[in-house]
Formats: C-alpha cells, structure tokens, sequence
C-alpha cells in the first residue's frame, strides 16, 4: 500500500526526454550549495534564493496519507506536471524505503525531482530550491502547469519564503559539539548547549527547543563563523508570505494514519526493504548523512548488523513513521498559507482531486480579487 553539502550546486538541463521514468533531465553538477536550515561543504557563502512562483500549485500530508495517488489524479485534472517534494526521493536506488511513485505512475504524469544523486552525496534544502526554480521554469515554457507533491515541510518553507543562506558547514566543531554532548550525556548536554545559544542568539534559542539539537549546533555554528545570529539573517524570510500558491493538506484522523503507516510498513518489507539495502551497501559501502535519515534505512542496517531482530526491525521501522508522521503534522500545522482537506475511509483518488481542485481555484480567485485595485 504504496499510496496510503558541498559547494553551490548546479543544475543543467541535458538532452533526452522528460522523465517519465526513473530518470531526471537533472544532470548533477559537484559544486553544490549550502542551506542555514542543512549545511554542506562549501567553499564561500552563497546569495539567497527566492520563494518558488506563486501560479504552481502544492500538494502535501504525512507519510502514508495518499499523496502520490491523488497527486497523479490532480495533475491530469490541472494539466500539470508533477515536482517531487520529498527530501529522500532524489536519491536514486532508494526506492522501496521512499515510497518513490513506480514507474508505471510516473509514465502516467510526468514526474521530476526523482532519482538525481547517489545516495553517497549530501542534498541540502537549497540544493532542492534551486533545482525547482530550474524545473518550473522548464514546465511553465511548456504552457502546463506545476503540481509540487511531497511531504518534507522543510522543503515546503524554502519554497514558500525563500532561503536565506550562510557559512558552509564546520565539521569539526559540529564534531566537537557532539563529543561534548556525549561526554555530558544526552539530556544535560541538550541543556548546555541551549544555554550556550541563549547567551549569543536568544532569538534562536527562543524559537528552538533543547532537543531540537541539529538545529541549535547550526544557529552556535553560524554564530561562530559569521559572529551575527542566525536569527538576523533569517528574519526576511519568517515574513508571511502574502500571495501564496494553493498549498493543499491531506488531513487523516491520528488512528486512520496510523493504520494507513502500519499497511504502509508491511508494503515495504514484502517488496523487498530488507533486500534494497542490502544492494546499497554492497554497492556504497555507507549511505551520506542525509540519505541515511530516511525512515527505515538505519533500522535495517541495524538488523543486518545483528543488532536487533527482524519483529524488533518492523516494530522499531513503524514506530519511528508514526514519530516522522507527528512531526511533519506539528510542522504543516505551524505554515499558514495550508489549507487543511479532511480525510476519511477509503478515499476515491479522483473524486478527491476534484475536490482540490475546486478549492485550489478558489483560492486563486480570492487571491486575484485581492490583488485588483480598490
């Protein structure tokens, strides 16, 4: 039940026909960028990057809510061409883990964003903007229209508000912060570090919560390479956006979505998970830091490390989707240009899509009226 950093990267457009397949007309440059929110390898800073165009349309939800099915139905109903919005499908070979749409769906609409780098490299938040600024483009000179379909919400705010982009990645302090985190231990070493933010960025520390690590060594790292807070630069890009796109949510009861994921996770061990990562680390020998953060991965490579057993594997694997589930649901409830659409029993995908549809245009018509002169 499928539906239920380096320097500043480059993007080129190589010959060949659209991807209808499990390939992208995405060449991958090796420079790449760096994000604030991520962080890479990157040799100098990098300018911003702006909200993606207003006329493209979005389409997200927790894991497992239906979003590929129904995306499919909605592109052919708008004319559309859809651009993945999922941090973990633009590694290629990572396909069963990801729920990546088959081929047969993506030969139903054509699909983009989707297998474009080995599940070696680092993708950053701005990696993915950039890239789908390229991509629109290419669509909308087509005269069709775009349908972003996903549920990485951190994706979803880049494209919303833009990137306000910093220093590279300093991996030797984040190295020594981690040392001293587990030389403090876990809930002690939380604190202290919290408090180190509150004394150079009480903005930050504010907004971020202890156990929200990642996010406050990058705020301390920023602070240290650039001696501003992070919280100065970023403030432009916190602003509302005032005209946004139809930004839609597959809304689902807690237990529903529950259900849905626990369908989910046995889908994804009878096609093969356990099989599909073992490939990877034959051919890779290790997955980069952010590909190894796709749900069920890591699970896996504990078990195939004797570490856990196969029930613990599959329990520990649903347990950490309905965790992921939580946080993309905290995190779609904190954006306000989402429009929630209640979800309930077996959904027919295209009867839904009219449905969007509708209030998607709607939305348009309010914003437009809006934007007429007094």
């Amino acid at each position: 039940m499928k539906d239920v950093c380096r320097p500043r990267a480059r993007f080129f457009i190589v010959d060949g026909p659209w991807n209808t397949g499990n390939y992208s007309r995405f060449a991958y440059a090796s420079n790449r960028s760096l994000s604030m929110a991520e962080g890479s390898h990157q040799s100098d800073f990098a300018g911003d990057i702006s909200p993606i165009d207003n006329n493209c349309w979005i389409l997200t939800g927790p894991t497992a809510s239906g979003k590929t099915r129904i995306g499919i139905e909605l592109a052919r109903l708008l004319d559309a061409e859809i651009i993945s919005l999922d941090s973990m499908s633009v590694y290629r070979e990572m396909d069963i883990g990801t729920a990546k749409p088959s081929s047969d769906e993506q030969a139903m609409v054509p699909h983009h964003l989707l297998d474009i780098v080995d599940p070696t490299e680092q993708f950053s938040l701005a990696d993915y903007v950039t890239a789908a600024h390229q991509v629109v483009a290419e669509i909308q000179q087509r005269d069709r229209n775009v349908l972003f379909v996903g549920g990485t919400p951190l994706y979803l705010k880049g494209l919303l508000h833009g990137i306000s982009q910093g220093p590279p990645a300093d991996w030797e302090f984040r190295q020594q912060v981690q040392e001293e985190l587990e030389r403090a231990g876990p809930s002690a070493g939380r604190q202290a570090l919290h408090q180190r933010l509150e004394q150079v960025d009480p903005l930050s520390a504010h907004k971020l919560h202890p156990n929200d690590t990642r996010r406050v060594i990058r705020a301390l790292e920023v602070h240290r390479v650039t001696g501003q807070p992070i919280s100065h630069q970023q403030l432009h890009f916190e602003e509302p956006t005032t005209q946004p796109p139809p930004v839609l949510v597959l809304d689902w009861p807690r237990e529903q979505l529950h259900q849905r994921i626990a369908e989910r996770v046995d889908w994804m061990f009878a096609e093969g998970l356990v099989g599909e990562v073992e490939g990877l680390l034959d051919k890779y020998g290790e997955l980069s830091r952010t590909a190894s953060q796709a749900v069920g991965y890591q699970e896996v490579m504990d078990h195939l490390q004797q570490q856990v057993s196969s029930e613990q594997m599959i329990e520990m694997v649903a347990q950490r989707t309905r965790q992921f589930a939580r946080r993309q649901e905290t995190w779609l409830r904190s954006v306000p240009e989402c429009q929630r659409v209640a979800q309930l029993g077996d959904v027919d995908a295209a009867a839904m899509a009219g449905q969007l549809e509708q209030l998607g245009r709607q939305r348009l018509a309010e914003r437009t009226a809006g934007e007429k002169p007094s």
